[in-house]
């Protein structure tokens, strides 16, 4: 193709310098675009000066000569790009059975060093379909075997391709020998301790190299760099307990670097390999073993949440629960807890915290993430958290009176922790369990006909009712689901799924009051109009069909009381009464098989002796379980919102 290149230059369709160029892109077949990537050359055509190339994206693409000499890249044959386009199906056979001459491929076309990402780019999804991650696995472990590849500790370093051979024990030494600080020196022995199964008998001397020279590292850093020096201890330690080679009496052990006037522990936990957390607290341990659950605790709200996790996670195994769970209580009262705190708490949110979740755990959250924007504190881990646990703020409050909800509420409307969307959809949330808030959210007042009128002594009742429940039942009932917690499997746990269902039952009854004492209007009937049915009003009435006198007595909402003849206003026949005169005659259907004739013959004024005169009668206790029958709480005869089936049949 020279010839005819040449023959093109003299005819001045193309330049001198372009010829080397087209010769080794038509040698090789294959090309590379910077922008459509690989392509196959299928024509070269000398008339029109011009070739005709397979890109992935653009198949059958023509493009001038002069251009293509030079935007492309020629290919060679062995390349990997090309050996997938010329036979794929044994590029999959050699990924399959010959891991090291793949990768040996892959590296080679890329200039003797690629990356783990570049060749998962190559491979991934032509060559290898399912599982990267399984097949890579099995792969370095081979290169490591080898002794033409050097495997980085990093991910982002290249991997390098020797085409002559060194062992296992000289390349390991080299990487740490020549590690430069004592922070690579670890690296490079951590990687070496790996890889020790594969040394056989070049073990303990391999070993000895890499105690010796840490130990030298140690000793001169341990008051610079306490928490690399902790490190490299730890390591030093696991190559002995790998080789049993004993330790010397001149080596600096853990307990020193602890000693040293200048080392904190929060300052140590937060500078270690998250790897490394639990075995540092363990060596603090160790070290201090009266005290080292005071430290803990004094710096766990300044952890990040990955160590306030592993902090907790020790303190409870250890048998310190409750000294952890008195300072979160303190923490969360005073709304000094970190975000990262309340955030472990929120994710945990077990029953044997059940005394501490509620209302307040929010303003403690709320004042946490307002206390991080005023730092400058970039985490958005817990407001994040919020808002997608759908069920977190409904958890939180549900224990709640309507008054604390309301100021949550306030606060959580002009709180600058949420942008007014996610502001809607957290007070949604609370809207859905706590409906007459709407008022407050929306700025609206709760229309007339919402209203219930009741008497002062049933509203009296029911606000004692109220406080029974939220300040003894329900606290009552979480100490019962923690304590039945404790017995064990859940499964098989009997007091407490009992415990768990009371807690069902006295929280839909403390919603119910709520709602029926935010509603409430109270009156004591004194001005009832006596020209007309009213509430207040004293029916005289005569059974037409029957031709008996009955007398009602129509009152408040939750004063019904049918064996004296008192009946809310909200039941069917005083509905059917409101607003009748004397004389009126009335049809009352209290269902489609009964239907009752009525006339009323005197209208009076309620005495004042009549409102509020009668005792609480008991809860049924049909159908519930034993346990719940002794704690569930009281309600007012009839159904919650007042209202009876009828009147009294005659």
């Amino acid at each position: 193709m020279r010839e005819e290149f040449e023959k093109l230059v003299a005819a001045g369709k193309l330049e001198n310098k372009h010829i080397e160029a087209l010769v080794h892109l038509t040698t090789s077949g294959y090309c590379f675009h910077r922008s459509w990537g690989f392509g196959k050359i299928t024509t070269v055509d000398t008339v029109f000066s011009r070739f005709t190339i397979d890109f992935q994206d653009k198949p059958g693409h023509q493009m001038d000569l002069g251009f293509a000499a030079g935007s492309l890249e020629a290919i060679d044959p062995e390349h990997i790009l090309a050996r997938k386009a010329a036979d794929l199906e044994g590029v999959r056979q050699m990924a399959a059975l010959n891991h090291l001459d793949l990768i040996k491929v892959i590296i080679k076309s890329y200039g003797g060093r690629a990356s783990i990402d570049q060749i998962q780019q190559v491979l991934v999804p032509d060559v290898i379909a399912d599982d990267w991650k399984k097949w890579w696995e099995m792969a370095k472990k081979e290169l490591k075997k080898s002794g033409h590849f050097l495997v980085p500790t990093r991910k982002s370093e290249p991997i390098v391709f020797n085409e002559s051979e060194v062992s296992l024990k000289d390349r390991l030494l080299a990487d740490f020998q020549n590690s430069k600080g004592l922070k690579a020196k670890v690296a490079a022995a951590t990687e070496a301790l790996k890889n020790f199964e594969d040394l056989e008998g070049d073990r303990q001397e391999v070993a000895a190299v890499l105690i010796n020279g840490l130990n030298a590292d140690i000793a001169t850093h341990h008051r610079t760099q306490p928490s690399v020096t902790l490190e490299a201890i730890f390591c030093r330690e696991e190559i002995r307990q790998a080789t049993q080679i004993a330790a010397t009496e001149e080596e600096t052990q853990e307990g020193q670097i602890w000693h040293q006037p200048q080392v904190e522990l929060a300052d140590i936990l937060t500078q270690v390999p998250i790897a490394k957390h639990r075995r540092t607290l363990e060596s603090y341990k160790a070290t201090f073993p009266e005290r080292w659950h005071e430290q803990v605790l004094n710096c766990l709200n300044g952890l990040t949440f990955k160590l306030c996790q592993e902090c907790i996670n020790m303190l409870i195994q250890e048998g310190h629960f409750g000294l952890f769970k008195e300072m979160l209580h303190r923490l969360i009262n005073q709304h000094q807890a970190s975000t990262d705190l309340l955030l472990w708490l929120a994710k945990e949110r077990s029953d044997r915290f059940a005394d501490i979740l509620g209302p307040e755990v929010f303003r403690a959250m709320l004042s946490a993430m307002e206390r991080d924007q005023f730092n400058e504190r970039k985490s958005n881990k817990l407001h994040d958290f919020i808002l997608d646990d759908k069920k977190l703020l409904v958890d939180l409050i549900g224990s709640a009176d309507l008054d604390v909800v309301k100021d949550l509420t306030r606060a959580l409307k002009f709180s600058p922790c949420f942008d007014d969307m996610d502001k809607r959809s957290l007070l949604a949330r609370i809207v859905k369990s706590y409906p007459s808030i709407q008022a407050l959210i929306s700025g609206d007042h709760v229309r007339e006909d919402k209203a219930l009128h009741v008497s002062w002594d049933s509203l009296e009742r029911r606000r004692n009712e109220y406080q029974e429940l939220v300040q003894k039942k329900i606290p009552a009932n979480s100490k019962e689901i923690a304590i039945a917690r404790s017995y064990g499997d859940l499964r098989e746990n009997h007091e407490y799924k009992a415990a768990k269902e009371m807690q069902k039952l006295l929280m839909k009854r403390k919603v119910e009051l709520e709602t029926e004492i935010d509603r409430a209007q109270p009156t004591d009937f004194s001005n009832a109009n006596t020209e007309a049915v009213s509430i207040g009003s004293k029916v005289a009435l005569c059974d037409l069909d029957a031709n008996l006198p009955e007398t009602y007595t129509i009152l408040g909402a939750w004063d019904g009381d049918p064996d004296r003849g008192i009946i809310s206003y909200l039941t069917p026949l005083a509905q059917t009464l409101l607003s009748r005169k004397v004389g009126d005659e009335v049809l009352f259907e209290p269902d489609p098989s009964h239907r009752r004739r009525y006339r009323i013959d005197a209208i009076s004024a309620v005495a004042p002796a009549t409102v509020g005169s009668r005792e609480k009668p008991p809860l049924p206790e049909a159908n519930l379980p034993e346990e719940a029958q002794a704690s569930v709480p009281s309600e007012a005869s009839g159904s919650s919102s007042g209202e009876s089936s009828g009147p009294v049949s005659g």
